[in-house]
């Protein structure tokens, strides 16, 4: 049978590889155009392409996948199956109508709980221990179709986005594959999801990047780590962005403490003891305005930063 896949960052690979791997036909791979990356903008093809390049597959790279041309050109390889791992766009009817055996769709949270484009991120922000991937059939709506099967993974306190999207990608993959021949023999037993339980999980925002001190300790360690590799969390220091990459929570409350949230209690080269709502943190992994990420112990070295400095 004809399998179109439809993905665009890393956390598709596996899945795709396995396809390949597997000897499944895959006749064509659909992502998201190259994009300039880097401080020299060089135009970049994405991840996923770059494997479908490497296997000689036909590539389609539509700006908007509503537009009749992109519909038209999908069409055109006759899928019976579309599988899709964070391709980045809502998929229109047309196209979900393509397939004899529908469409399906990676996703990498625990449906119904964070439906949308950032689940990963928002579940490590929000504190969560456990996450999982959901296999699903898409819908119209977002990520509202029934689910296939899902699969739980744990939230460990050393986890990373990164990290939890590298795992959550190969759970994945390994998912899809389990459930690859029901889903081209038409066997597969739809499970409705509960909307009453549905939450969802919109896509980062600057804000969302913006360290407020007077929140917890376990909230701001939360934060950083939910960010990581991506953008990073960020404060102010003296009117410029200070951003920073790595945190742990201080296991000491100054809950009753007078000191502004906001405060460098201590200034060593382990780390960055800093007030927050209820304790501290340390920051363990900087980037001051304009250098390169560092280690604390380099940035402290060299730094103005004084012990009573006040990060807005």
């Amino acid at each position: 049978m004809n399998i179109v896949f439809m993905g665009t960052p890393a956390f598709a690979v596996p899945s795709l590889r396995m396809l390949l791997e597997e000897g499944y036909q895959v006749v064509a791979v659909v992502t998201q155009p190259d994009r300039p990356q880097g401080r020299k903008r060089i135009l970049t093809p994405t991840p996923v392409k770059e494997v479908a390049l490497e296997y000689g597959l036909p590539v389609l790279q539509p700006e908007r996948m509503r537009n009749k041309d992109a519909v038209e050109e999908l069409a055109a390889y006759k899928p019976d199956l579309i599988v899709t791992a964070a391709y980045g766009q809502i998929l229109p009817k047309a196209v979900l109508d393509l397939p004899t055996r529908g469409c399906v769709n990676i996703h990498g949270s625990l449906l119904p709980k964070y439906r949308g484009g950032a689940p990963i991120q928002r579940s490590i922000i929000n504190g969560e221990l456990v996450t999982g991937v959901t296999l699903m059939y898409m819908a119209e709506g977002l990520d509202t179709g029934d689910m296939i099967a899902q699969v739980k993974v744990a939230i460990e306190e050393k986890d990373t986005s990164g990290t939890m999207f590298e795992k959550l990608s190969k759970v994945g993959a390994t998912l899809l594959q389990e459930q690859l021949p029901n889903l081209l023999e038409g066997i597969v037993t739809r499970i409705p999801q509960n909307d009453v339980d549905a939450s969802y999980s919109p896509n980062l925002k600057r804000e969302d990047e913006r360290i407020d001190w007077n929140r917890s300790a376990r909230e701001i360690f939360n934060q950083v780590r939910g960010l990581v590799p991506f953008s990073g969390a960020f404060t102010l220091w003296e009117g410029e962005v200070f951003k920073v990459w790595a945190a742990s929570p201080s296991a000491i409350s100054s809950q009753q403490d007078a000191t502004l949230p906001g405060t460098v209690l201590e200034l060593t080269e382990l780390g960055i003891e800093v007030k927050t709502g209820d304790g501290s943190v340390w920051l363990t992994k900087v980037q001051p305005s304009g250098k390169k990420v560092m280690e604390v112990e380099a940035f402290v070295r060299g730094t103005s930063m004084v012990k009573g400095t006040v990060l807005s």
